[in-house]
């Protein structure tokens, strides 16, 4: 594939968009699927639960090769240095202005029966500088460094004869599916060595994980060998993903075995069904994306921009309009529909009205100035 002469990949302008808000939506249910989050509804749906979990497994490792794509093309047309830059500007300085204005809410709304007035607890709590869900910025900012030495890995001799056995593996049906073999070992090992849940990058069984699907879309984007055939094959993938949800939800509802298994061996069959669901998903929806995904129109392109600084405010947005709504003496279906109306609404505006049209502003959240 010519890097230097790709300007938009169309299908993965959608994805960018679509899996944002996915995002977005999953944190507007997270009250009310009985998760311990940071406010909670006092009825939850069991079955909400189940169906989010689902979605959990390949929502974010998408957005993690969607990154890595960008990060190969990026370094295509400018300088180790001028990329180096690009992501301080845009990834570090958000990251760090994110830490100071955007999350101190969070952790106050979470914490205000203990707490004081906000403006009276806002020094202690912006001197935490915790990311919360900013962990995936944490992420991109670190992967994208370690994306420089890689890609020059990939560019040599070595680098292309990985490429050229991941082409030739691509020309079977199954054939890029059978890399989730080095997935599963890769979440198992890690996840027995980390036994943690917390999203620290130096939680490795958590960053390993999605530096998998980073490396992955670094390599498939120098290939459009591979590109096609996953475009060509998404139909098997797709019947992969149905055997694989299959597997998941067996496993998800079977009945207790620690009669029968140990608990290391029954949390490595629930990383290796969860792997499965991840990459089937992650093939399938690029392959199918590719196909109808053909165009960007103009406003996409602009959704494209604005949907950075709409993820930093949106985890935010929700937990504060949330903590009134789930006050509300209602049913959960109309509580849900407020949340996601106001929520979408209020941060839409932060990002159109009040982050878009100021130099200083833009500059803080990693748009273009």
């Amino acid at each position: 594939m010519d890097l230097k002469s790709t300007v938009r990949l169309s299908e993965l302008d959608w994805l960018r968009v679509i899996l944002i808000l996915a995002v977005f939506l999953h944190h507007v249910l997270m009250p009310f699927n009985g998760d311990d989050w940071h406010i909670m509804n006092n009825e939850s749906s069991k079955l909400l639960d189940d169906i989010m979990v689902y979605f959990e497994q390949f929502r974010l490792p998408m957005l993690f090769f969607i990154s890595g794509v960008g990060a190969v093309i990026l370094l295509s047309k400018v300088t180790v240095l001028k990329f180096t830059k690009d992501k301080v500007l845009r990834l570090f300085i958000p990251l760090l202005a994110g830490s100071l204005f955007v999350i101190p809410p969070q952790t106050y709304i979470e914490n205000i029966n203990a707490m004081q007035s906000y403006w009276r607890e806002y020094p202690a709590l912006a001197l935490k500088f915790e990311t919360n869900h900013l962990w995936f910025i944490e992420y991109l900012f670190v992967f994208f460094l370690l994306a420089i030495p890689l890609n020059k890995l990939f560019a040599s001799s070595l680098g292309a004869s990985i490429i050229n056995a991941l082409q030739k593996l691509s020309n079977y049906k199954t054939g890029l599916y059978s890399l989730v073999i080095l997935l599963i070992i890769i979440k198992v090992y890690f996840s027995l060595m980390f036994p943690s849940d917390d999203k620290k990058i130096e939680n490795l069984s958590s960053s390993a994980f999605y530096f998998f699907f980073f490396i992955a879309g670094m390599l498939f984007i120098r290939s459009k060998a591979i590109w096609q055939a996953i475009c060509e094959q998404r139909f098997y993938n797709l019947l992969l993903l149905f055997f694989s949800t299959i597997l998941f939800y067996a496993y998800y509802y079977s009945p207790d075995l620690s009669e029968y298994l140990s608990q290391d061996m029954r949390w490595s069959i629930w990383w290796l069904v969860c792997c499965l669901v991840a990459w089937s998903a992650f093939l399938t929806i690029l392959g199918y994306a590719q196909c109808y995904f053909t165009k960007t129109p103009k406003w996409l392109s602009q959704s494209n921009e604005l949907i950075y600084p709409f993820y930093i405010f949106h985890q935010t947005v929700i937990v504060v309009i949330g903590y009134y709504v789930i006050a509300w003496q209602a049913p959960i279906s109309l509580k849900i529909i407020a949340l996601l109306a106001l929520s979408f609404l209020i941060t839409s505006v932060i990002c159109w009205f009040i982050i878009k049209p100021f130099r200083i502003l833009r500059f803080l959240f990693g748009l273009k100035t």
